[in-house]
């Protein structure tokens, strides 16, 4: 590991400690797999909105499974996309129930069979519920991990192999969980917060 790297991560883990945070709420890793997936393109505090009545109402991966498409769209109009997206549910959750014993895969490649699973999805599943190291790159991570020099990429798949290769697979899933919170409330896309920065000197975009 690069010696740069290292100090950018010493410096992470003592803003924001090293405690594994998912921001979606979820009680099964089914419901994740599908919380994961309403947060494309949309905030995790409105995906926790919804999907309070929505895990109550379809309270079963067979009620997911087997829902009416048109209602199901209605349900989750709030999250965006909503016609792809309730396609997908209902054509991924079908899958699980008929083809893999109403259980979620662990595997990359089973979890990315899933319709609507891509490999960030996959990755968040394969982090959260079954603790196996990956990066999951997000808007937030690629964003800031091209300021910080950490990959030059822009297509999430490549800026993911630039950080497995970067980072130390212990902050692996961590990295996500401390870019998220930093992008969040100091590296904001808009307008960020320069001046209030503490990785300011490993900024590529940095003008003093």
């Amino acid at each position: 590991m690069k010696k740069r790297t290292k100090e950018i991560l010493e410096i992470l883990d003592q803003q924001y400690g090293r405690e594994y945070v998912c921001y979606l709420n979820y009680n099964t890793p089914w419901q994740l797999l599908i919380a994961t997936m309403l947060s494309a393109q949309c905030t995790d505090a409105r995906v926790n909105i919804v999907t309070k009545d929505l895990f109550q109402k379809y309270d079963t991966l067979e009620k997911f499974a087997y829902a009416d498409l048109k209602e199901l769209e209605q349900d989750i109009k709030p999250t965006g996309f909503y016609h792809n997206k309730a396609k997908n549910i209902i054509a991924c959750t079908k899958a699980l129930v008929e083809q893999f014993d109403g259980e979620v895969p662990s595997s990359l490649e089973d979890l990315t069979s899933l319709a609507g699973v891509g490999r960030k999805t996959a990755n968040v599943i394969r982090g959260n519920i079954f603790h196996e190291p990956s990066v999951v790159v997000d808007t937030h991570v690629k964003r800031i991990s091209r300021r910080l020099g950490l990959t030059k990429n822009e297509d999430p798949e490549k800026v993911e192999f630039d950080l497995m290769k970067e980072l130390p697979k212990d902050h692996w899933i961590l990295y996500n969980i401390q870019i998220i919170t930093f992008g969040r409330s100091i590296c904001t896309a808009r307008s960020p917060k320069c001046e209030e920065c503490f990785l300011q000197k490993y900024c590529k975009e940095y003008k003093m």
